[in-house]
């Protein structure tokens, strides 16, 4: 009894450090991304440079994830998150005290190479807990993410104005703290290191045939897509706002934290609720998607704050359930034993969306401040009319959610 009793405690002690991480990353983000494109300016990046600094560090978040992955599974969780959460903080401080763009991409960088620590955090859970208390520990992480994408911004319009360094700064603060608690406080949990299988960090064949697979493959593509409209999103926001709305670096921050709060609450007071209603996962996916292509062409005609900051509580409401549902119906088009190899397959794609979005988006706004809300509403439209073809395939069994 007693061992069993430590190890319950041993488990709820390493859920409280990885949600610590998964709070850190989301805080980490959410500082950064409401300012960095008006941090940037400082240093006289044009609009396309800027969709390649928001880019690179996507990529290299593509590139290490997978390494990371396997490092953790050899030589152990613990050292794994506790390297890049150093990386993490490191990349703070260079950007806080960037002297020149060159420095501020190569921030950029590292944070991306470290930052794929949360599926070594995941993998924590998973080897800690049980099949009948992981749900519950995802829960937490996915929480902890939410609180942090409402506070980071919030951070950041508080402090923005004391100096344009300070809240890079306060992000690589909390990261020192994260490190800390890792290296006192989390067990290792890997019990099998050293045993994992050889085999390909990136294995391109996969990814590329995974699209056509008749199951899968149209979830896959909506997945790609519809990412690349969010990086389309996450780029054109800032020099709409500043060039055509005349918004300050704190207000852009405001606007993002009011977006973290609409997604927060809709995904966990709404989002159950409003997929009851409807009826399927599929059909719930269907709908998200024409109403984020109208919210993404409400933003592209307006040209005043107020009826911006009403599409984008409107828009953030309709995106809250986009991924959640992609991946609960890629789930279910999958059989049991390859749930995580489809989940890190999506993931992929993910991240090829959010690395070419901004590049694109870069592009488009040195042509037209506006044109990369038409370009995100003309690829939502296009997964739209995609779903139909996962509707033909029935709606599938009730939703998870």
């Amino acid at each position: 009894m007693e061992k069993k009793e430590k190890h319950f405690i041993l488990a709820d002690r390493n859920l409280l450090v990885v949600s610590i991480i998964a709070l850190v990353n989301a805080l980490g983000y959410g500082i950064i991304i409401p300012i960095i494109y008006t941090y940037s300016q400082k240093f006289g990046l044009s609009d396309f440079q800027n969709g390649l600094l928001f880019s690179v560090f996507s990529l290299c978040t593509f590139i290490a994830t997978p390494v990371i992955g396997r490092f953790s599974d050899k030589f152990g969780r613990k050292p794994l998150l506790v390297i890049s959460l150093i990386g993490t903080a490191v990349s703070f401080f260079m950007a806080a005290f960037a002297p020149s763009a060159a420095f501020l991409f190569l921030a950029r960088a590292i944070d991306g190479l470290t930052a794929g620590n949360l599926p070594v955090a995941s993998a924590v859970i998973a080897d800690t807990t049980d099949e009948k208390n992981r749900s519950r520990g995802f829960g937490i992480i996915y929480a902890a993410f939410g609180f942090g994408f409402v506070f980071g911004p919030a951070i950041s319009a508080f402090t923005v104005g004391i100096s344009p360094s300070l809240p890079f700064i306060i992000a690589g603060v909390i990261a020192i703290v994260a490190v800390l608690a890792t290296v006192f406080f989390l067990q290792e949990t890997n019990k099998h290191m050293g045993e994992v299988k050889e085999g390909k960090l990136f294995d391109f064949a996969e990814l590329g045939g995974a699209i056509f697979d008749k199951k899968i493959g149209t979830t896959l593509i909506i997945s790609l897509f519809y990412s690349t409209a969010f990086g389309l999103l996450i780029y054109g926001f800032q020099p709409f706002a500043v060039k055509v709305l005349l918004l300050s670096a704190n207000q852009i921050s405001l606007l993002f934290t009011l977006f973290g709060a609409v997604g927060l609450i809709t995904q966990v007071f709404l989002l159950p609720r409003v997929i009851k209603f409807i009826g399927s996962d599929k059909k719930t996916l269907s709908y998200t998607l024409l109403l984020t292509t109208f919210g993404f062409f409400g933003w592209f005609i307006t040209r005043s704050i107020v009826p911006f900051v009403v599409i984008s509580i409107f828009f953030g409401f309709a995106n809250s359930f986009g991924n959640p549902m992609i991946q609960s119906i890629l789930s279910k088009e999958t059989d049991e034993k390859s749930q995580g190899s489809i989940q890190g397959i999506n993931a992929s794609y993910v991240s090829i969306g959010t690395i070419f979005g901004p590049i694109i988006g870069g592009f488009l706004a040195t042509k037209y401040i506006p044109l990369p809300f038409f370009a995100g509403s003309l690829l939502c439209l296009f997964c739209f009319l995609l779903s139909f073809g996962i509707l033909k395939r029935g709606v599938g069994r009730e939703s998870a959610f």
